[in-house]
């Protein structure tokens, strides 16, 4: 019970000036919380695999499981109902793949991040998930506590892959810089949308730098990078910074590391 003051000042109504209020304890129950749980929508086609993933990410007090699908088409459907944060998505389901689903759920559900989370080993879908805008790539042999800190990461901002996979994911690129190099005659295809900043962030990105990285490397605020990568991904109409990378790539704009 708030005790009244008996020197607390008074308005002109007789009213007093101040009055004693309650505010709840962040660290008591029923307090909001100060941040809000990652939302996330859990899809694969066994429901034995999907049921036992929910149950470690449910330990986490940062990730909060939304919905579930079992097949492409029905993800596509509750991503558009439910606009997640997060979509775990698996490559290989009935109906409609996780690759179709993918860029339906791009179109449906633009500002989730979606993470492919996969048996499959196969050059072919990680590049096609890279392609479909995926902003993560991740095999199902990684532990439950390490799936929880790749959707914060991924949510984050940062795009994911297994390193398994990314070996595969570099091969690619040093194929392309290799056909690039040994076709000095083939014009660079310009990128006169981006500006001299973007094209210098777009160009660390390709090398797998982080945003604290390039902060670092180009003297800028960490915020101020974040902003060029938006800009970036935006103007050349891309989703992911692995997407980025190979857009680098292709166009030639990486130049070798002394």
């Amino acid at each position: 019970m708030a005790l009244e003051d008996s020197s607390a000042s008074h308005g002109p109504d007789g009213r007093r000036a101040w009055e004693d209020v309650d505010v709840p304890d962040p660290a008591t129950p029923g307090a909001p919380s100060a941040v809000d749980p990652i939302r996330v929508l859990v899809v694969d086609d066994h429901v034995l695999y999907r049921r036992g993933l929910e149950r470690v990410l449910e330990l986490d007090d940062d990730i909060l499981i939304v919905g579930e699908a079992s097949d492409g088409s029905e993800a596509i459907a509750r991503a558009e109902e439910l606009l997640p944060d997060v979509v775990l998505l698996d490559v290989r389901m009935p109906r409609r793949s996780g690759i179709e689903a993918c860029a339906a759920i791009r179109e449906v559900a633009p500002s989730a991040r979606i993470v492919m989370l996969t048996m499959s080993e196969e050059e072919a879908d990680l590049f096609s998930a890279v392609r479909a805008g995926a902003n993560g790539y991740l095999l199902k042999d990684v532990p439950g506590e390490e799936i929880a800190a790749s959707l914060r990461a991924v949510h984050g901002g940062q795009s994911l892959i297994s390193p398994s996979m990314a070996s595969h994911l570099l091969a690619e690129f040093a194929a392309l810089s290799r056909r690039g190099a040994a076709a000095p005659d083939v014009p660079v295809v310009p990128a006169p949308r981006l500006t001299a900043r973007e094209l210098d962030v777009l160009r660390l990105v390709a090398r797998g730098r982080s945003n604290r990285d390039i902060a670092g490397e180009l003297w800028i605020s960490e915020n101020t990078v974040k902003n060029h990568v938006r800009n970036l991904l935006e103007k050349l109409q891309l989703h992911s910074r692995m997407e980025a990378a190979m857009y680098a790539v292709n166009e030639k704009l990486l130049e070798p590391e002394a």
